[in-house]
C-alpha cells in the first residue's frame, strides 16, 4: 500500500498506563512494553502499522521529554525532529495543537492539503488490514468534505470503560460505514451502556482521528481559539532552537482539556467510520484479557508457560520476554496475576481499578 506524501500521522505517546502497573512504570509507560510477547512494543506496533499510510519522515510522536531516550530506543528510524517533547502533560487538545503547527511548517505551501491521522500509542490493533483499509476511506472523505473523522468500533459487551458515539445516517456519503455523529456519551454507567448496546447505534470511541490539516485548524480557530491563538502567535519559533523554550511557556498557559470535550463534543462537522478491526485501548488487564490466546478454560497467557488446575478465566501476564516463565495456578478464578523482576500483582479481576489507587498510593509515599 502506497503511502501518500502529504499525509501525517500523529502518535500520542505521553501517557503513563498506571492500570497497568507492575509492567507500566512512569520510568517505562506501557506504551514501550511488548505486552503480548510479540518481540514488538505497542509504539513499534503503532508505527509499523501507520507507516503502511503514511510516509516514515511523516510520522511524528508526541511524548514527554524523559521519554525522548525511549521514543528513539523504540524508534530509530524516526527522525530525530519528529519527537516533539511536552514539558508537561495537558491533555489531548494541546498535544494535537502543537502537531498541527509542526505539520503546517513541514508542509509549507501545501498544508492546506495536508492529511493528518492521529492515533494513540498504546492502542491494540489486531486486524491491521481491516484497520488500513478504513482509515484509507475515512482519508478519501475528509479530502472530499469539511468532516472530522473518528473511527468507531462495534461494540461487543456493555462496557462502562469506553466513551460511545451515537450516529445517524449521512446521506450520499459513497459508503454506507460512514454516518454522522449525533451525541458523544463518556464512560456511562452499566444500564445506560446496555442501553445503547441494545440499540444498535452507538459504537465505542477508539479515540483515532482523521481530518485535514485545514478543518481541524478552522475547529481549534472555533472552539479552542485561546488555545490557537497561544500556539499560531509563537508559530516562528517552532523548528528552531527556541522552540523548547516556547512550548513551555504555551504549555504553562493551555488550558488542560482533551480534544473530545475541546473540540470534538462541540463541532457540528463530525462524522464516524463505523468499524471492526480487533481494536483494544488496553486500558486495563481485564481489556488484554479477550485479546490474549486462551487455554479450554479461559486463561489468557502472555511471556508464561502456564500449568493450571481448577483456574478459569484468569490473565496470567510475565515480563520474562522469550524465555517464558513457568507458572502454576490452583484454584484460581478471574485473577490478574502479573509477575515482573520487581513486582507481583495478584488481584480479582472485578477489583482491577484498585490498581489505579494502588500506584496513586505509592507515588504519594502511603503505601501499607
Amino acid at each position: 500500500m502506497s503511502a501518500n506524501k502529504n499525509t501525517y500521522a500523529v502518535i500520542m505517546a505521553g501517557g503513563i498506563g498506571s492500570r497497568f502497573w507492575p509492567m507500566s512504570k512512569e520510568s517505562r509507560p506501557k506504551q514501550f512494553l511488548d505486552i503480548l510477547g510479540t518481540g514488538r512494543s505497542l509504539i513499534q506496533m503503532t508505527f509499523d502499522r501507520l507507516s503502511r499510510l503514511v510516509p516514515a519522515e511523516n510520522i511524528l510522536v508526541v511524548t514527554q521529554e524523559r521519554y525522548r531516550g525511549l521514543v528513539t530506543e523504540h524508534l530509530p528510524q524516526l527522525p530525530s525532529e519528529n519527537t516533539l517533547c511536552e514539558p508537561f502533560m495537558r491533555n489531548t487538545a494541546p498535544c494535537i495543537a502543537y502537531a498541527n503547527h509542526w505539520i503546517a511548517n513541514k508542509a509549507g505551501d501545501a498544508a492546506s492539503e495536508a492529511a493528518v491521522i492521529v492515533a494513540p500509542s498504546d492502542h491494540l490493533i489486531l486486524k491491521e488490514d481491516e484497520f488500513l483499509e478504513i482509515a484509507n476511506v475515512a482519508l478519501e472523505h475528509t479530502r472530499e468534505t469539511t468532516h472530522l473523522v473518528t473511527l468507531g468500533i462495534h461494540p461487543s459487551r456493555p462496557d462502562t470503560g469506553y466513551g460511545y458515539i451515537q450516529f445517524e445516517d449521512l446521506p450520499n456519503a459513497g459508503d454506507d460505514r460512514i454516518r454522522m455523529v449525533k451525541t458523544f456519551t463518556e464512560k456511562p454507567q452499566l444500564e445506560l451502556a446496555e442501553q445503547f448496546l441494545a440499540s444498535g447505534d452507538f459504537y465505542w470511541n477508539s479515540g483515532i482521528f482523521i481530518w485535514s490539516l485545514q478543518n481541524i485548524t478552522e475547529a481549534f480557530e472555533a472552539h479552542l481559539p485561546e488555545m490557537q491563538a497561544l500556539f499560531e502567535e509563537h508559530k516562528s519559533d517552532f523548528a528552531t532552537e527556541r522552540e523548547s523554550e516556547t512550548i513551555r511557556g504555551i504549555y504553562g498557559e493551555c488550558e488542560n482539556i482533551s480534544i473530545d470535550y475541546g473540540v470534538m463534543e462541540k463541532a457540528p462537522n463530525v462524522a464516524v467510520v463505523l468499524s471492526d478491526f480487533g481494536w483494544s485501548d488496553l486500558g486495563t488487564w481485564g481489556s488484554l484479557h479477550e485479546k490474549l490466546p486462551l487455554d479450554g478454560s479461559g486463561n489468557g497467557t502472555a511471556g508464561v508457560d502456564l500449568e493450571a488446575t481448577e483456574a478459569s478465566g484468569n490473565v496470567i501476564v510475565s515480563d520474562a520476554g522469550t524465555s517464558k516463565k513457568l507458572i502454576a495456578l490452583r484454584g484460581l478464578d478471574n485473577f490478574i496475576v502479573v509477575d515482573t523482576e520487581d513486582a507481583l500483582l495478584i488481584c480479582p479481576k472485578a477489583d482491577e481499578q484498585w490498581i489505579k489507587q494502588l500506584v496513586t498510593q505509592m507515588k504519594a509515599g502511603k503505601q501499607k
